[in-house]
C-alpha cells in the first residue's frame, strides 16, 4: 500500500471502465468498496483528504447497537446495530473487544426502568449478544467504578457493548477492500462528474492533491458516501443547493485513566441536554463524552467550542470523584455526524441513526446517514442499489463473516502493538532492516521508528499528521506529546518519501496548526 504503488495500478487499470467509482474514504465508502470488490466488481475508492480523515476517526470508540435508541422507539435499527456489532467483532478481533458497562443508579424507578430496558436490549441482540445484563449492588457498583459519586448511589445495572479503534479499523478495511481487488485512493479528490448525452453519470474527474494532477475516469455507477460532505457532490450532479444532511457536531475530551482506575466504562443515561454521557477506557486513557450541536458549516477539522467542553466536564462532575478540571484534559476532538435532514427545529439527538439512500435523476446513488457500527450493512445496501441501476443480476453479497485485514484471534490489550493484528510481526522485522527500527520515540504509546515507515510503505501515510492521527492515535491521546514528537516522524518520513528540509518544517508548522484544535487552553 505504497501511494505511489496504487496510483500507477490506478492508471494501468484505467483504460475501461469501472463498475463502481465511490466516492469518500471513511466508514461508509470503505464498506462499500469492500463490498463491491467481493462481488468482483471492478472499483475504485477515491478519499479527498486521508482515510477517515474526518467523522469517522473522531467518535466515542464504540461499536454499539444504541441503548438510547431503543428509547426513541427505534427499534429496528437497534436490531439491526446488534446483528452488526456481534459481526464486526468476530471479523476484527483485534481491533474490537467486548466492554462492560456500568449504569450508576440512584433511584429505584431508574434501576427498574434501566433493567428492563436493556434485556430488551440483550434480547434484540440474540445469538450474537456480547454479555447478559444484570443488575448489580452498591458495593459491586464501587468496585468496578472506584471514583463514582458514591452519595445516594443505590446500585448500578452492568451491560455490555462493543469498542474498536475507528482509524485503525478504516486503514485496514482499505487494506482488505485492495486485497479483494478493488483500488483506493487517499488524497484523491472528485472535483467534476461526467454525464452522457442522456445526462446520465458515466465518469468523474478527480485531482491528486500531492501533485496537482487531474485524472478522468470513466464509470457505471457513482456511489456519494462523503458523509457530511454529500450535498457537495449532490450540487456537482444537480446544481441545487437542496440539503440533504444536518451536520451535529460531538465533542470529546482525554483524561487520564486515575479518574476512572477501571476497564469498565460509566454510561450516565440522561443529561441536563437529554443526551447520554460515556466515560470509556481507551488506550490507557479515558473518553469523556459526547455533545450533540447543530453546526451549519461542514468542516475537516471542526472545532470544539467552549460550551461543549464545560458540558462535559460539569456532568462528569456530578458521578466523578475527584472529577476532572480543564487543566486534567490531554486532547480535546471534535467530530461531525452526516445525520438525514430533517424538519427544521428538530433536535440532533432525535433525528435517528438509521441509514437512508438517495438515488438522483442522474444516477447518483448518495447514502446518507448511518452509523459506524452498520457500515458493512450500508455497504450491502448501497451495492444493492446499484445493481439494480446497472441492471445486472443480483450478486450474493460475501462480507458477513469475512475476516478484515489484519485478523489475529487472543489479542494481549497489554501489548502495545496489539491494534496491528497479524502485521505486528512484520513491523518487528522491518525494525531490524532500518537504522534504530526499534527506537521508541514516545514511551506515552510505545510508538518505534518502524511503525512511520510502515506506515508509510504499508499504510498509504504521506504527512505526519497522517501518522500522529491515524495511523497511530496519539494526537488524540495526548496533543502536548503529539507535537513533541512531530520533528523525529517529520524526519523519518522526509527520507522514505523523498522530501527535503523545506517539507520537514512545513510539515511540522502545518501539524502544529491543526494540533491546536486539539489543544484546550487553560
Amino acid at each position: 500500500m505504497l501511494r505511489t504503488e496504487i496510483l500507477k495500478n490506478f492508471e494501468d487499470q484505467n483504460q475501461t471502465t469501472w463498475d463502481f467509482v465511490i466516492i469518500g474514504g471513511g466508514a461508509t465508502g470503505l464498506g462499500t468498496a469492500i463490498e463491491a470488490a467481493t462481488r468482483g466488481y471492478k472499483t475504485l475508492l477515491l478519499e479527498q483528504s486521508d482515510f477517515a480523515k474526518s467523522t469517522s476517526s473522531k467518535s466515542t470508540k464504540l461499536v454499539h447497537g444504541g441503548v438510547r435508541y431503543l428509547a426513541q422507539g427505534y427499534v429496528d435499527l437497534v436490531r439491526e446495530a446488534c446483528k452488526e456489532r456481534g459481526l464486526l467483532l468476530q471479523n476484527a478481533p483485534h481491533l474490537t473487544k467486548n466492554l462492560s458497562f456500568v449504569i450508576p443508579i440512584y433511584t429505584w424507578r431508574d434501576k427498574l426502568l434501566y433493567t428492563v430496558g436493556l434485556k430488551f436490549y440483550d434480547l434484540l441482540a440474540g445469538k450474537l449478544s456480547l454479555g447478559k445484563s444484570v443488575p448489580i449492588s452498591k458495593s459491586e457498583t464501587i468496585k468496578r467504578l472506584p471514583t463514582i459519586k458514591k452519595e445516594g448511589l443505590k446500585g448500578g445495572i452492568l451491560y455490555h457493548d462493543g469498542q474498536f479503534d475507528d482509524s485503525r479499523l478504516a486503514l485496514n478495511m482499505a487494506q482488505t477492500a485492495i486485497e479483494n481487488g478493488a483500488t483506493v485512493l487517499n488524497y484523491a479528490k472528485v472535483i467534476k462528474l461526467k454525464k452522457d448525452a442522456n445526462g446520465k453519470l458515466n465518469g468523474v474527474i478527480f485531482q491528486d492533491t500531492e501533485t496537482g494532477k487531474e485524472f478522468e475516469t470513466k464509470t457505471k455507477v457513482i456511489v456519494n458516501a462523503t458523509g457530511v460532505f454529500a450535498d457537495d457532490i449532490n450540487k456537482m450532479d444537480h446544481g441545487t443547493d437542496d440539503k440533504t444532511i444536518s451536520p451535529s457536531q460531538g465533542v470529546h475530551i482525554m483524561i487520564d485513566k486515575k479518574f476512572c482506575p477501571t476497564d469498565s466504562a460509566i454510561m450516565i443515561p440522561k443529561t441536563s441536554d437529554g443526551r447520554v454521557l460515556f466515560a470509556v477506557p481507551w488506550h490507557n486513557k479515558i473518553i469523556l463524552g459526547t455533545t450533540d450541536t447543530p453546526v451549519k458549516q461542514e468542516s475537516l477539522e471542526p472545532k470544539p467550542t467552549e460550551q461543549e467542553i464545560n458540558f462535559i466536564l460539569e456532568t462528569a462532575r456530578g458521578y466523578m470523584n475527584p472529577a476532572p478540571t480543564r487543566k486534567d484534559i490531554l486532547s480535546v476532538f471534535a467530530g461531525l455526524r452526516p445525520l438525514a435532514a430533517t424538519k427544521e427545529g428538530a433536535k440532533t439527538k432525535e433525528v435517528s441513526r438509521s441509514h437512508k439512500i438517495i438515488t438522483s435523476k442522474s444516477g447518483l446513488v448518495s447514502i446518507i446517514g448511518g452509523k459506524w457500527t452498520t457500515y458493512r450493512k450500508m455497504g450491502e445496501d448501497v451495492v444493492e442499489k446499484a445493481e439494480e441501476i446497472m441492471k445486472v443480476p443480483h450478486k450474493k453479497s460475501n462480507t458477513e463473516h469475512l475476516k478484515i485485514h489484519g485478523y489475529r484471534k487472543d489479542i494481549d490489550y497489554k501489548d502495545p502493538m496489539y491494534y496491528y493484528g497479524t502485521d505486528k510481526e512484520k513491523i518487528l522485522e522491518l525494525s531490524k532492516e532500518i537504522e534504530n527500527g526499534n527506537e521508541i520515540i514516545s514511551k506515552e504509546q510505545n510508538i518505534i521508528k518502524a511503525q512511520i515507515v510502515w506506515a508509510v510503505k504499508k499504510e498509504m501515510a504521506i504527512n505526519i499528521e497522517d501518522f500522529l492521527s491515524r495511523r497511530t492515535r496519539l494526537l488524540l491521546l495526548n496533543q502536548k506529546e503529539a507535537v513533541r514528537i512531530a520533528p523525529i516522524v517529520a524526519e523519518v518520513m522526509a527520507k522514505e518519501l523523498g522530501k527535503d528540509e523545506v517539507w520537514q518544517k512545513n510539515q511540522i508548522e502545518s501539524f502544529k496548526n491543526i494540533a491546536e484544535i486539539y489543544h484546550t487552553h487553560i
